[in-house]
């Protein structure tokens, strides 16, 4: 395999089918040491954080896959921390996709003005530009649409997409008494068809859970999820 990108939590591979393999590292993203989903920068390290993270992931790919939801997702090996994915297209140079269903994090920091912290939110879906100089600003449809990122009828397809997985990963802690708060996605499109299908992971390092009102560490929602399948 040749290597070809170093992430802020997982570091990118070329495998010789063309697919890709990405290898799930202990750092999570943060500042002054504490963990933030929503961080640009990675703040720190958490021994296990990455098999942790894989191994949330695969659970969950696994049960979009059983559903018929689109992702890049081929197999992982949680012992070796790597996974194997199929090719994709990333929208401009990247977007990551929120689903809230609380007001906390940089939404509250946005809205706190009209927002008070934990206060119900419909699902509401916002889309950010991965650009860290620039602090991963907001974006709206119609933005998108006009600078060639996104068209219209595309972020319908992203929203409604966001959606479901969000409420398919929110049923899924809410069987274990977990409230999912926020979940951050990404999405491509296939290499061939341009289909959008969902990249990345699903883990505790892109998601807030609280369980009786306390927010759950990374690795301990890890345990509260898979060790009891």
């Amino acid at each position: 395999m040749k290597f070809v990108y170093q992430g802020k939590t997982k570091d990118v591979y070329s495998l010789d089918d063309g697919n890709y393999l990405l290898k799930f590292k202990d750092d999570v993203t943060g500042e002054d040491g504490v963990f933030d989903p929503g961080a640009n920068t990675v703040g720190l390290q958490i021994e296990g954080a990455g098999k942790a993270g894989l191994r949330l992931t695969k659970f969950f790919f696994e049960i979009l896959r059983e559903k018929g939801i689109p992702t890049h997702y081929v197999s992982a090996n949680v012992d070796a921390a790597e996974m194997i994915v199929k090719p994709a297209k990333i929208f401009g140079h990247g977007l990551e996709v929120i689903c809230r269903y609380r007001a906390v994090g940089s939404f509250l920091r946005r809205y706190g003005k009209y927002a008070v912290e934990g206060q119900e939110l419909d699902a509401f879906v916002e889309v950010t530009l991965k650009d860290d100089e620039r602090q991963d600003p907001p974006i709206s449809a119609d933005a998108l649409n006009m600078l060639g990122i996104l068209s219209l009828s595309e972020y319908e397809e992203l929203k409604n997409l966001t959606q479901q997985i969000s409420g398919i990963v929110k049923d899924e802690l809410q069987k274990r008494n977990i409230e999912l708060y926020d979940i951050k996605l990404e999405f491509g499109r296939t290499e061939n068809s341009n289909d959008i299908m969902l990249i990345d992971e699903i883990s505790g390092g892109n998601m807030r859970a609280y369980k009786d009102g306390v927010y759950i560490e990374p690795l301990e929602l890890e345990k509260l999820l898979v060790a009891q399948i």
